[in-house]
C-alpha cells in the first residue's frame, strides 16, 4: 500500500512538470499552473490535470475491475518507459558527452538487447489491458500535436499581420476620428510590433482611446520579480501620438491585483517612464549643443520639462477618466485550398480544445467590468 501511494504521488508530480514543459514548448493547450513552493521552482500543480487524472484513475479501475489487467497496463508502460530513456540517454551521450562511438555500440547492444527482451516478454498482453497505454499515449500525442501546429501557425500569422510601430501614426492618421479622453491597454503576446488585433479594432469600431498601451505578460522562471524591474516601456514615436509598448515580468510567485491594482502601477511606472525618458533627451539635446549659448541650454530644459508635464497630465487624466482592457479572442479557420486533414485539425480539434480549456482573460486576471474582448478570425 505504501509503495503504491508513493508511485502514485510520483506519476502526478511527473504528469505535472511534463504538462508545464510542453507547454512552455507551445505543445499544450492552456492551463492554469499553481506554484507551491517560493524556493523550488519544480513544485507545482495543475487542477485541471489533477482533476482529469483523478477521473482516469476511476474509470481504469472500474472498466478492469482486475488488478491483473491493471498490472499488465502498469507494465507494459514501465518497459517503454525505460527503453525511450536509453535511446534519449544515447542521444545525449553522442550529442553531449562526445561519448566514444565504440562506447555507445556497447551500450546499446548490452543495454538495449536487455530491454528489447522485457519489452517483447510484456507485449504479449497487449488484450488483456495492455493497450490503455498506448491508447492514451497516442490521445496526448494528438493533442500536442495539434496544439504546436496551430501554435506555430498562430505566431507566424501574428508575425505577418503585425503592424510596425513606425506605421501606427500612419495608421492613426488614416482613421481621422476623434480620440476620446481614456486609457486602453491592449493585451497580446507579441513582445516586438503592434499586434494585428488593433489594425482590426481601428478598421471596426468608429472610435479610439487617447493613449494606447500594449501590454504582453512573461512569466519568468523565478520565483520574484522586484517591482521595479517588473516593466519595461517603449514609446512609439512621434510622442503626439501617446502610444505606448510594454512588458510585464511576473515571478511565478508574484500575484496580480494584491497590493496595489494591476492598472494603477502600470499607470505610475508609465509616468516615471516618461520622466525619465524626457530627462535623458533632455540631456543628450545638451550634450549635442555644448557649444551654443547658455540661453539656449536653459530654453531647450524649460520645454523639455514642459513637454514632460502635459505627457504625464496626458496619461494621469486618461487614467481618471477610464481604463480598458482590450483581450484577443482568436478564431480559427483553415484557409482556402486546405486539404482535409489540415480542416479537421484546425476547425474541427483546435476549435473544441479552445472552447473547452482556459480563456487568456482568465489566464491575465483581468477585471470583467472593464474588460472588451475583440473576436478577429485567423485563416492559417
Amino acid at each position: 500500500m505504501l509503495a503504491s501511494i508513493i508511485s502514485s504521488q510520483a506519476l502526478i508530480s511527473g504528469t505535472f512538470a511534463i504538462i508545464q514543459q510542453s507547454l512552455a514548448f507551445g505543445c499544450f493547450p492552456r492551463v492554469k499552473i499553481v506554484h507551491t513552493s517560493t524556493k523550488y521552482h519544480g513544485q507545482i500543480y495543475i487542477p485541471e490535470i489533477n482533476h482529469l487524472l483523478m477521473l482516469a484513475c476511476v474509470l481504469v479501475t472500474f472498466g478492469f475491475k482486475t488488478t491483473e489487467k491493471l498490472s499488465n497496463a502498469y507494465g507494459i508502460a514501465v518497459m517503454f518507459v525505460m527503453a525511450l530513456t536509453s535511446c534519449f540517454l544515447v542521444l545525449v551521450m553522442i550529442m553531449i558527452w562526445k561519448t566514444s562511438i565504440l562506447f555507445v555500440i556497447v551500450y546499446v547492444l548490452i543495454i538495449g538487447t536487455v530491454e528489447l527482451v522485457c519489452l517483447s516478454s510484456v507485449l504479449y498482453k497487449l488484450n488483456d489491458g495492455g493497450y490503455l497505454p498506448l491508447a492514451f499515449s497516442a490521445f496526448l500525442m494528438f493533442i500536442m500535436c495539434v496544439s504546436n501546429y496551430v501554435y506555430r501557425k498562430k505566431y507566424h500569422f501574428d508575425q505577418e499581420q503585425k503592424i510596425s510601430p513606425l506605421k501606427v501614426k500612419e495608421t492613426l492618421d488614416e482613421a481621422n476620428y476623434h480620440r476620446l479622453p481614456r486609457l486602453a491597454i491592449f493585451h497580446s503576446e507579441l513582445i516586438h510590433g503592434i499586434p494585428p488585433i488593433f489594425k482590426h479594432y481601428d478598421d471596426n469600431v468608429p472610435a479610439l482611446h487617447s493613449d494606447l498601451v500594449f501590454v504582453s505578460i512573461k512569466s519568468l522562471p523565478i520565483s520574484k520579480v522586484s517591482v521595479d524591474k517588473r516593466f519595461f516601456f517603449l514609446r512609439v514615436k512621434p510622442c503626439d501620438v501617446y502610444v505606448f509598448q510594454c512588458v510585464v515580468r511576473y515571478g511565478y510567485s508574484d500575484e496580480c491585483n494584491t497590493e496595489e491594482p494591476f492598472e494603477r502601477l502600470l499607470v505610475e511606472r508609465l509616468k516615471e517612464f516618461i520622466r525619465d525618458d524626457s530627462i535623458a533627451k533632455s540631456n543628450r539635446v545638451s550634450t549635442e549643443q555644448s557649444n551654443m549659448v547658455l540661453e539656449n541650454d536653459c530654453e531647450i530644459q524649460e520645454d523639455a520639462k514642459f513637454l514632460m508635464e502635459r505627457d504625464v497630465e496626458v496619461v494621469e487624466r486618461a487614467y481618471s477618466v477610464r481604463v480598458v482592457h482590450f483581450v484577443g479572442e482568436q478564431d480559427v479557420i483553415a484557409g482556402k485550398g486546405s486539404n482535409t486533414a489540415k480542416r479537421f485539425v484546425i476547425d474541427y480539434a483546435c476549435n473544441f480544445l479552445e472552447r473547452n480549456l482556459r480563456q487568456s482573460s482568465k489566464l491575465l486576471d483581468i477585471p470583467r467590468k472593464c474588460t472588451l474582448k475583440v473576436g478577429m478570425i485567423y485563416e492559417l
